[in-house]
């Protein structure tokens, strides 16, 4: 999960038809570089969605530790306690592997999603239920459900690889103390939750900080922050600090990761059922 990234690879197959283009407003025709004239918005919208994925090639692998804090309408909470690790493929044709393992409470302890991300095909996706003691893979038409009861998706919890999506630039607006450019995507894979995400992307970092998700009716269904961002190895940003709140049933939770290490020498062989029995 690429910061989750929430942003790689090759463009997917055709862009939006014309027809769904929306207009852009003159003045952000030429805001940037990153756009020349009679780029149309779909074309706009996969420059800057390109921009910020180029921005973590080659970070490798990584792991981190963290806390999932769940809270229900009432503002009841729980917290788990868990590890992400990652690593990056460089085919584009294929999506990088990541792997979750729960360190506490004790009754889910063991407990481990391994994702392989794809483009257009379904991710394959796996779980280790160690009160089972068997491997279970999540059906591709499953994705959507949450993950481990939290405002997270099976489908949230892969790595959003660039070609995975269409994209629709909306212009800029300010986010904060920064500057977003604002781009719908689209999935072009089956059995996605979601029929668009609209997601803010600064202007100089080009850090994911907003991500708006539409549920199958098109209806905002969650919203996705992200915050305290730090630099690692002079290059890699990530968010420490990652808030999902579900519009529908007011409940959130919330993702604080620790440091993450990168490069660490994971390959792989770290990423296969039958690692996934060993990951506590």
């Amino acid at each position: 999960m690429k910061d989750g990234k929430i942003l790689r690879a090759a463009l997917a197959a055709g862009l939006v038809a014309a027809s769904l283009i929306a207009p852009v407003a003159a003045e952000d025709s030429l805001s940037t570089s990153l756009f020349t004239e009679g780029m149309t918005a779909a074309e706009k919208g996969y420059a800057v969605a390109e921009a910020a994925d180029r921005r973590d090639d080659g970070y490798g692998d990584s792991v981190a530790e963290l806390k999932m804090i769940l809270t229900n309408r009432s503002g009841a909470t729980s917290t788990r306690e868990l590890r992400i690790k990652s690593l990056e493929v460089p085919d584009p044709a294929l999506g990088d592997r990541s792997m979750v393992v729960f360190d506490r409470p004790r009754d889910i302890k063991g407990t481990a999603l391994l994702t392989h991300a794809k483009i257009l095909d379904p991710d394959d996706q796996w779980m280790f239920l160690p009160a089972l003691k068997r491997v279970k893979r999540i059906s591709s038409v499953n994705k959507s459900g949450p993950f481990m009861g939290s405002e997270f998706a099976f489908e949230d919890m892969a790595a959003q690889e660039l070609g995975k999506y269409t994209y629709i630039y909306n212009g800029q607006e300010a986010c904060g103390a920064l500057t977003c450019y604002v781009i719908d995507r689209i999935p072009a894979y089956k059995y996605s939750g979601y029929t668009k995400s609209v997601v803010w992307i600064d202007d100089q970092e080009f850090r994911s900080q907003k991500v708006d998700f539409y549920d199958r009716k098109g209806s905002l269904l969650k919203t996705l922050t992200f915050n305290d961002y730090r630099l690692y190895l002079g290059k890699f940003w990530r968010a420490h600090d990652l808030f999902m709140v579900n519009h529908l049933t007011g409940k959130t939770s919330r993702l604080l990761w620790g440091d993450f290490k990168f490069q660490t020498g994971q390959d792989e062989g770290d990423f296969t059922k039958a690692s996934l029995r060993r990951a506590d």
